[in-house]
């Protein structure tokens, strides 16, 4: 089996003890945003498992997108990447 080498690390230990991996992110042909998704990619650019362009290229986000996951998810926690939380949390 051959690994292709990624630029970074392989793995970030996240603040709760728990470990990311690549293996752990969101297939790059997501369409279909949901929270814990959302949670996933903000962890691995937040602990620069993968840096912020190439999460834009991977999942053809908008930095702007991007932003306001990074951004909602600091000030208000994970919960704040529901769709149906959007209203509450703005």
């Amino acid at each position: 089996m051959y690994l292709k080498r990624a630029s970074g690390p392989r793995t970030v230990t996240l603040a709760d003890g728990s470990i990311l991996t690549h293996a752990d992110l969101p297939p790059q042909n997501t369409y279909r945003w949901v929270a814990s998704r959302k949670a996933i990619v903000v962890d691995a650019v937040i602990h620069q498992l993968i840096t912020k362009k190439e999460a834009l290229a991977r999942y053809d986000l908008s930095e702007e997108e991007l932003d306001g996951w990074i951004s909602a998810s600091e000030r208000h926690g994970k919960d704040a990447l529901k769709a149906t939380a959007v209203q509450r949390f703005r």
